[in-house]
């Protein structure tokens, strides 16, 4: 059993397992951290960004002006932004059987995958996530097709370039597994190839992590291994079903993912910060607050929050605008039938009835939460202050984010609050420095924390304290048996060896067992046949005889037999007792006898015989020179006390 580790994010993972014959990737995360290095695209022109100076080396030695700017003392790469793609040589993708995908931020590579490496297997996820995965999709491909920038930037990628560059981009690690985003035609076909419906070569089943609507946990296994894998489970109660626990349990392997990315950071404080600072701009001379954000998961508990919260009042009639692509969609996706099975018990009861599943429902029935496919048409009319805006992408370098970010960012009224745990808000913020807008850092991560005593196989992140937190040991696992750490590249032997494999005896074969009972209730039978394997299924079959001859006039050429099948001999069972033996042996007049005792039973010696018998719990051993008669007779007094099958 091997783990291939394509993905060197602990939260975004990418995963191949190699069991029994199958080879299965866990995940497809699309690390979407190596935009942080690109300019915005604005979607109006913004003279700020296009005055930026292009990027010379000190001593104008290098010059990549057309590719690479400068702000604030930062460089940043002048093209459409690129994502960073799961590792593709460190084996044959077009190999993979079977992509399993624990939940829709876990899924944003599958374009790349089944698109562009001759994948020809099948995707299993479950309902919701993939409703709300094509989401997450449709809007980052609209993102990036309504802003298309002509100009592509690659010469700053030539290794020896780039080690003279200035940092983070000095540091940025795997640039050439940076890709441009897919289109919505490879999105279709990808999830056209999803199913819901499990297959067995070996059993997989998923169930509920508890950390967002449709999330799973899976389960592999065969009739005697079982391996888990966990990624972004929670144990919060919240809108999802709770996490499946129990069935976790007895697991040969353990392979955990998606711990949270922030462990000091309390969600229920989070969001209580969350909300303090929306109701501290109730008042229109206090500014605008934004929100950056995806059209699902953290969004749904910042508007239930603001339904039950102390400061619903205070906002008064301030509106709520969502700004996204797939806006109408999400609203509707937790409502459709196959996703409500996947909520919680409370909610889910709601899902059939008139009643609203969630909360923030109150605020889109009294028209405070409006929602929007982006900033022009309706928008631009029905828009007034003082509001909340809540639009992606949380990078701040594409979507209608970046147009609120250039019109809000030079007043110290105005506030950004950043609530999702994917990005760094410093480097979001670091192309449009200096910023004269108030910054509000709470991030909102369900996902479970470093405090599970579990024996697992993790990524290295979490071996070792965060490095915000450099002197916190307690923010990384310390188990009884250590954990064993994967990164980008890595290819792992598990430590698990298997020992058992289910055999099917066709009828023929078992109807000519004899069994003989060794002890009561245990009977043995033994076996000869031939052993067929195919598609990791085992059938014994009876040996075949080698069929006559046919008669012939012609001269018999002369041809190699078929070789004979001859029975098997009988096996011996039992235990040789010192003290009968050697009874045994007194009465066929053999009495000089010494016996030495030694850590695997006893060693005879028959001092007239000249002969030795060596009695341990497997085996006996009888050594007799040149006298074969007499091992003969010590041979057949052994048989007397063991049983043939």
């Amino acid at each position: 059993m091997k783990l291939y580790c394509l993905s060197g994010h602990p939260t975004l993972p990418c995963n191949v397992l190699k069991f029994k014959s199958t080879t299965i990737m866990l995940d497809c995360g699309l690390d979407t951290t190596s935009v942080l290095n690109f300019l915005p695209l604005p979607l109006v022109h913004s003279p700020r960004l296009s005055k930026l100076p292009g990027w010379v080396s000190k001593d104008g030695a290098i010059n990549l002006e057309k590719e690479l700017k400068e702000c604030a003392g930062r460089v940043f790469v002048d093209s459409q932004p690129e994502l960073c793609l799961p590792e593709r040589e460190l084996l044959d993708l077009s190999t993979i059987d079977v992509i399993l995908i624990s939940n829709y931020h876990c899924m944003m590579a599958l374009p790349y995958i089944t698109e562009h490496s001759g994948f020809t297997g099948t995707v299993y996820a479950t309902e919701p996530t993939l409703q709300i995965g094509r989401l997450l999709m449709e809007e980052l491909v609209n993102f990036m097709e309504r802003v298309p920038k002509a100009q592509s930037a690659s010469c700053w990628k030539n290794k020896e370039l780039q080690r003279m560059l200035p940092g983070p981009l000095k540091d940025a690690a795997e640039v050439w597994a940076w890709k441009k985003c897919y289109s919505m035609p490879e999105v279709n076909s990808a999830l056209s190839k999803v199913q819901l419906e499990l297959f067995g070569a070996v059993q997989v089943s998923p169930l509920s992590s508890g950390y967002s609507l449709g999330s799973s946990n899976w389960i592999i296994q065969s009739h005697h291994e079982k391996v888990s894998y966990m990624s972004g489970s929670s144990l919060l109660t919240t809108h999802p079903q709770p996490m499946d626990q129990s069935s976790l349990k007895n697991s040969d392997i353990l392979i955990l993912t998606g711990l949270t990315q922030m462990p000091t950071a309390n969600p229920d404080g989070m969001l209580g910060e969350f909300c303090s600072n929306l109701g501290s701009h109730d008042d229109p001379r206090r500014g605008q607050p934004s929100v950056p954000c995806y059209p699902s998961g953290v969004i749904y508990a910042c508007w239930s929050a603001c339904t039950s919260s102390s400061i619903a009042p205070n906002l008064g009639s301030t509106p709520f605008y969502f700004i996204s692509p797939v806006a109408n969609s999400s609203w509707s996706s937790p409502r459709s039938s196959p996703s409500g099975e996947w909520l919680c018990h409370n909610k889910q009861s709601k899902v059939y009835l008139p009643e609203p599943p969630f909360p923030h429902a109150e605020l889109i029935q009294t028209n405070k939460l409006k929602h929007y496919p982006s900033i022009h048409g309706d928008f631009s009319s029905e828009f007034r202050q003082p509001c909340v805006v809540f639009t992606g992408h949380p990078s701040l370098r594409f979507g209608d984010v970046v147009h609120f970010m250039e019109l809000w960012g030079r007043s110290s009224l105005n506030t950004i609050i950043f609530t999702e745990p994917d990005f760094s808000y410093l480097d979001a913020l670091a192309p449009y420095q200096p910023l004269a807008m108030k910054c509000v850092y709470c991030p909102i991560d369900t996902r479970l924390n470093f405090h599970q005593p579990l024996h697992v196989v993790c990524p290295e992140q979490y071996t070792q304290p965060p490095p915000s937190q450099s002197h916190r040991s307690d923010l990384m696992l310390e188990l009884s048996a250590p954990p064993v750490p994967y990164r980008r590249c890595s290819v792992l032997s598990l430590p698990f060896r298997r020992r058992y494999e289910r055999i099917h005896l066709l009828p023929e074969l078992a109807r000519s067992l004899l069994p003989s009972e060794v002890k009561p209730g245990v009977s043995v039978a033994t076996v000869s046949g031939v052993l067929h394997s195919k598609d990791n299924k085992h059938t014994l079959q009876s040996v075949p005889k080698p069929p006559p001859a046919a008669p012939t006039k012609k001269r018999k050429r002369v041809v190699e037999e078929p070789p004979e099948v001859l029975a098997p001999k009988p096996l011996l069972s039992g235990v040789v007792p010192l003290d009968g033996f050697l009874a045994t042996l007194h009465k066929h007049g053999i009495s000089e006898v010494k016996v030495e005792e030694t850590a695997d039973g006893h060693i005879l010696h028959l001092q007239a015989e000249d002969a030795l018998i060596q009695l341990e719990a497997d085996a006996t051993h009888i050594v007799c020179d040149n006298n074969e008669p007499m091992r003969t007779t010590l041979r057949d007094l052994v048989l007397r006390f063991l049983q043939k099958l």
